[in-house]
């Protein structure tokens, strides 16, 4: 095993103890020890990955799906034949643990299947915003929660004389297909740097999962509907967190393997499908701040505007080992811009820990906010 993945076998022995002791609040014994289950099972999982990485990655070199890391271009690692879409790996051992969830199992596998497709054929934009909305099918099937917003108290009343709770119908369900297409595609934009797609979905996963073990610790995990949506969340989000931090030691800089749209399309569905199916959608996006912010100032580009390479990556010099800004528009140059040159591993850092403040910043925001709408 590469030294490296040592980084990766530490954080999994921190983060499952961490959701345990979380889990230990929970007064329901039944709650509990599902919870403490699924931690053993992710801690399989995590090693499973670590195993199959290795052997899917002699696979794919040998069938030529493999890539040249344009960040290193000029070095002697640019030269380097990385193989691609190795998130299928930790796609296939995460999908291992869904079998009892069978709308989640469907919808996440038609993603998983579609980043590898994408990978192989390069598949048009467009057919990536409508496969999404096909894919989503199972999952609206299955939802079983409101269809509405709970509206804040300072909006109640007054001269519009809304409710408390208002129903949206089939416009709350539109909104989760819009949910769904965002976020599969939210985390193949923010890319292109050495460990971001795997490191950003590892945070937004134990954001999720903390998230649901707080509220299964409190009064509302004593209401069997809300229980059992953050129950199943966690279900996904551990071992989602497991096999992306397994896959994230063989990604890191230097990479050795590429994550490819295989892993970015299947980690975005999970997230979307814990947050749409443990109804807490609205909190999920809060947790995506900095996809939000990447997605909307790369419009421009993404809807030709403003002209887009196939690449939007920033300028890497030789000489000093630092990567420059270009006027691509997204937030990885956006970052460089700010913040001046730095290495990629650097910017990936930078970016990851941005990411973290984000999420630390939702978690403070919604339990500030959740008394507006009692």
């Amino acid at each position: 095993m590469m030294p490296r993945a040592w980084l990766s076998i530490l954080g999994v022995v921190c983060l499952v103890p961490s959701a345990c002791v979380v889990g230990t609040a929970i007064a329901d014994e039944r709650t509990r020890y599902c919870i403490l289950t699924s931690a053993a099972v992710s801690v399989v999982g995590f090693a499973l990955t670590l195993r199959l990485i290795p052997l899917t990655k002699a696979y794919t070199l040998k069938a030529g799906l493999f890539g040249l890391d344009i960040n290193k271009k000029g070095s002697r690692e640019g030269e380097k034949k990385v193989p691609e879409s190795l998130g299928l790996a930790s796609g296939v051992v995460f999908l291992k643990g869904l079998v009892d969830y069978n709308a989640a199992l469907a919808t996440i596998c038609f993603m998983l299947f579609l980043g590898f497709a994408d990978d192989v054929l390069d598949i048009p934009w467009r057919v990536k915003l409508i496969l999404p909305c096909l894919a989503s099918l199972p999952l609206l099937i299955a939802y079983s929660g409101g269809t509405g917003v709970v509206v804040p108290k300072l909006m109640r009343g007054g001269p519009l004389e809304l409710p408390a709770y208002l129903e949206l119908g089939v416009l709350y369900k539109a909104y989760m297909v819009m949910l769904v297409i965002f976020c599969t595609n939210s985390i193949n934009i923010l890319a292109g740097v050495n460990g971001l797609e795997a490191g950003q979905t590892f945070v937004i996963a134990c954001a999720v999962l903390f998230h649901n073990l707080l509220t299964l610790s409190g009064p509302v995990g004593a209401v069997p509907l809300l229980r059992d949506g953050h129950l199943f969340s966690a279900y996904l989000m551990m071992p989602l967190a497991a096999t992306t931090l397994a896959l994230l030691a063989f990604n890191w800089y230097p990479a050795q393997v590429f994550v490819g749209d295989t892993f970015t399309y299947f980690a975005g569905m999970a997230l979307a499908v814990a947050g749409i199916l443990g109804h807490f959608s609205e909190t999920l996006l809060m947790f995506f701040i900095p996809q939000i912010i990447n997605f909307v100032y790369s419009l421009p580009q993404l809807f030709k505007i403003v002209p887009c390479p196939r690449h939007r990556l920033p300028r890497f010099d030789p000489a000093t080992g630092l990567l420059h800004a270009t006027p691509n528009m997204n937030v990885v140059n956006l970052v460089l811009r700010l913040l001046g040159p730095c290495t990629e591993l650097w910017l990936c850092i930078r970016i990851l820990l941005w990411q973290m403040a984000c999420c630390l910043t939702a978690f403070a925001a919604r339990h500030a906010l959740a008394g507006w709408y009692k």
